[in-house]
């Protein structure tokens, strides 16, 4: 068979390499449309050998087939449009004088930062059964980092495997999410330090944090809890900043085994359920912890 490709032995021998085989067109060539050249993932230490040849094969087929032609008569591929932002709205004032119902409704339709458009819903909280609109009674807040994808889904805080083993320290301490404060005490509220999932579950950022923190804050202010429960590193960072000095440089580890302060409300620093699962001997720790907010919340009565 007649080698219409003029190619040598060694460029043979880089195509067939790469996968690609070669052939002899028909007497009459069929004009088709040209295909999108076939990417190759190349070692590094090889890049320009690979890149020469895919360059070699691409001209070599387009010239058997009688694609260069076509090529050129072919009108250029439309750019892609893209979506429109969705448009970011100042984060409304006023936010340290909402009820309860209004900051539930006001962090519904956020729209302060750019994780309004990438999440599917945002997360308020849950705990201890209210009638709807009001706010729920409670002794213990524990605040999260953000919602992961389950969350992102379901609208609720600590769902999934992370959200199994909280429950399991809960019902540890006689307590339960959504039980309600007797004359003994209880009552339990968990929410996140932020409201919106971040992309791909990556590090918040100081903006977003910026933006999502008042939320918190006034839910503190409105819960009133005598104990707050502090998980993971971010959670950490945004509760204890005017508190502790260089927070964000100071372990986790550090900040453990003592009680701080966060608008006159204790709280007690440990570690975020979904790092204790994937470090399985650190749920000791995080006992000794919660062990540390009972004591100190039972001397304080």
């Amino acid at each position: 068979m007649t080698d219409t490709l003029h190619l040598d032995k060694r460029q043979r021998a880089m195509l067939a390499e790469m996968g690609v085989r070669v052939w002899t067109p028909l007497s009459e060539p069929v004009v088709m449309a040209a295909p999108e050249p076939a990417v190759v993932q190349a070692p590094a230490d090889e890049g320009y050998r690979f890149a020469a040849a895919s360059e070699l094969a691409t001209q070599a087929i387009a010239q058997a087939a009688g694609y260069e032609q076509v090529a050129r008569q072919m009108p250029p591929t439309a750019p892609a449009v893209k979506a429109a932002p969705v448009p970011i709205i100042q984060r409304p004032a006023g936010i340290d004088q909402m009820d309860w119902s209004t900051l539930h409704a006001t962090v519904s339709s956020c729209q302060a930062c750019t994780l309004c458009s990438t999440r599917q819903n945002t997360v308020f909280g849950v705990g201890a059964n209210a009638a709807e609109g009001e706010m729920p009674q409670v002794d213990w807040l524990i605040v999260g980092e953000a919602p992961g994808e389950e969350e992102d889904q379901q609208g609720e805080p600590f769902v999934g495997q992370a959200g199994k083993l909280l429950d399991n320290m809960l019902g540890a301490m006689a307590l339960s999410r959504t039980g309600k404060r007797t004359a003994e005490g209880g009552g339990v509220y968990i929410a996140n330090m932020l409201k919106c999932r971040t992309p791909g579950n990556r590090n918040p950022k100081p903006e977003e944090v910026a933006q999502c923190l008042p939320y918190l804050e006034r839910q503190v202010a409105l819960l009133q809890p005598k104990m707050i429960l502090a998980m993971g590193r971010f959670a950490v960072q945004a509760l204890l900043r005017d508190t502790v000095p260089e927070v964000e440089g100071t372990p986790l580890g550090k900040l453990r085994g003592r009680v701080h302060q966060y608008q006159n409300v204790p709280v007690v620093v440990t570690y975020h359920p979904a790092y204790v699962l994937r470090n399985l001997p650190e749920k000791a720790k995080v006992w000794a912890d919660l062990c540390l907010a009972m004591a100190h919340l039972k001397g304080a009565e």
